[in-house]
């Protein structure tokens, strides 16, 4: 129906304003349309506070307008006791006439369980509206059920002739203000931010989040030898950091170290492990070495790339990559160019 692809577009819309703010769990919107028109709408707000149709449904003043109307959400409500009661629950105590969901719940503890509940308490169930969108949507989130790994973005700015730092490394920006702005706009909505020791010793990052408002990630940097001193800024204090290495696990406040095993390949190592913290994505910034390896390994979901109109000659090369570009925009005067995984 032409109105459920509008009501499920509208939950979307709603979903988004949980970016950064709902992991690790998914952002769901949802809407309740009665007669053709929204008496209600609600999105997941904060993790561990309600979820989109608790803030939908607790919205309605009158309860008797729930009668015969439905329900619209992009994400099958849960049907399990976590932080929150299930949802589905919920919305079986209504005499809704129909319930519309665009994506079943990967979450093994959910999955085909809430649309299930719901038919068997007499309630018309409609599935798979805008699927591929709704995927799109909360990727992070399938990714980390399916994948069982955190969604990766490799990012990097590289010259007009295709250099990410000039050989003596004395090239600490290559993009502009406003895209760099928009890097820190990314940090607040991703849940981790990983560099390697040379990107650490060379710039010294606070890999926070200063130009927007927002969370900031979890710092993680790989340093095998502990070679980075204590007085650097990865050692603050301000933010939960993880250094993995070979030598040494210990914990203190705000900063472990992990050891890497031995025989174990990093990245895969890596990604298990923040994978075991609940982290759903992971932003990998650091130099040639480390975005090579995350390529190498295949577990990348997308690379962001600004493009200058800076020219190096020469200098350390931007990293060589086969993907699937999927948008392209200017910002003033780079160009962003962001590529899919072509496994995907």
């Amino acid at each position: 129906m032409e109105k459920d692809l509008l009501y499920i577009k509208r939950t979307f819309d709603l979903a988004e304003n949980g970016r950064g703010k709902v992991s690790p769990n998914p952002m769901v919107g949802c809407v309740i349309v009665k007669n053709d028109k929204i008496i209600s709408e609600g999105f997941h707000q904060i993790y561990g506070g309600p979820h989109a149709e608790v803030n939908a449904i607790n919205a309605v003043n009158d309860k008797e307008q729930l009668k015969d109307a439905t329900l619209y959400v992009n994400l099958e409500p849960c049907s399990h006791f976590g932080k929150t009661p299930p949802c589905a629950d919920l919305i079986i105590q209504y005499p809704f006439e129909r319930v519309v969901v665009c994506n079943s719940d990967p979450n093994p503890l959910v999955s085909g369980k809430g649309i299930e509940k719901i038919k068997s308490a007499g309630i018309k169930v409609s599935e798979g509206v805008l699927y591929e969108e709704g995927r799109k949507l909360n990727a992070r989130f399938f990714t980390y059920m399916e994948k069982k790994r955190p969604y990766v973005i490799l990012k990097w700015a590289e010259t007009e002739d295709g250099f990410i730092a000039r050989e003596d490394l004395t090239s600490k920006w290559i993009s502009n203000d406003l895209s760099r702005k928009l890097v820190h706009k990314w940090r607040a909505e991703e849940d981790a931010i990983i560099v390697g020791a040379n990107t650490v010793l060379c710039d010294n990052p606070r890999l926070n989040v200063r130009d927007w408002q927002g969370k900031n990630p979890l710092r993680v940097f790989i340093d095998n030898d502990l070679k980075v001193p204590s007085t650097f800024n990865l050692f603050d204090g301000s933010q939960p950091t993880v250094c993995y290495n070979k030598i040494k696990s210990e914990k203190s406040a705000g900063l472990e170290y992990v050891s890497l095993k031995e025989g174990r390949d990093g990245i895969s190592f890596i990604l298990e492990d923040l994978y075991s913290r609940k982290i759903q994505s992971l932003i990998v910034e650091g130099g040639r070495k480390l975005l090579t390896s995350f390529i190498d390994s295949g577990n990348w979901d997308e690379i962001r790339v600004f493009k200058s109109k800076n020219i190096f000659e020469k200098g350390i090369a931007a990293p060589e990559f086969k993907g699937r570009l999927i948008e392209e925009q200017g910002i003033d005067n780079d160009q962003l160019l962001i590529y899919k995984n072509p496994r995907e």
